[in-house]
């Protein structure tokens, strides 16, 4: 499967007039002079941009983990710093940071390319943090049905950074326990200690 930098959103594309229409009037309603050279081409990129940030909405998240193998391998799997990008549905503001996933196979796995992948299906939409991390365990959960599955996800949000109560450099962490990891302290521990060095 195509990794999701070689998707883009197509609903973006059709509506590309409109779009670039209405990011010309709000540039307008912002008090900006659309006709300044610096803007002439402003609602072609950020349309174009939509295309790219936005193309989570054309993939399945569940198939994005492809093919799985059987593997007797049952020990913990980790796949961590994966950065993603994202966009906050309140303020349409980005945030950004890290995703770290677990898990304890029961018999499959997936190739670790395509957890890097998930990640990328499910941020690049507007979303929150709580969503993403919960949405990533659950598919992995769904997907490879694994004896556990723990994601931690830590983001650095615009809306809160640079406006609002503007506290630059402060990062929201969000987890999501699913299957063994619940009961196991000894697996949470590890998980945590590993994704820390």
């Amino acid at each position: 499967m195509a990794g999701l930098k070689d998707y883009v959103n197509k609903q973006v594309g059709d509506n590309r007039e409109q779009i670039e229409h209405h990011v010309r009037e709000i540039l307008k309603l912002i008090g900006e002079d659309v006709e300044r050279e610096g803007l002439l081409e402003t609602p072609a990129r950020v349309t174009r941009m939509y295309e790219e940030i936005f193309a989570g909405y054309e993939v399945d998240p569940r198939e994005v983990l492809g093919v799985t193998f059987e593997e007797n391998h049952e020990e913990l799997v980790i796949v961590k710093d994966i950065v993603y990008y994202s966009q906050c549905e309140h303020h349409m503001a980005p945030f950004f940071g890290k995703a770290h996933i677990g898990y304890i196979p029961s018999g499959r796995i997936a190739g670790l390319s395509k957890l890097a992948r998930l990640v990328e299906a499910v941020t690049r939409r507007l979303q929150v943090q709580e969503r993403i991390t919960s949405q990533i365990a659950d598919i992995m959960d769904e997907v490879l049905q694994p004896k556990g599955v723990m994601v931690v996800v830590e983001g650095e949000h615009l809306c809160m950074c640079a406006r609002g109560v503007k506290k630059p450099g402060s990062k929201t962490v969000t987890s999501a326990v699913r299957g063994s990891f619940r009961k196991d302290a000894a697996a949470r521990a590890e998980f945590l200690s590993l994704i820390k060095n």
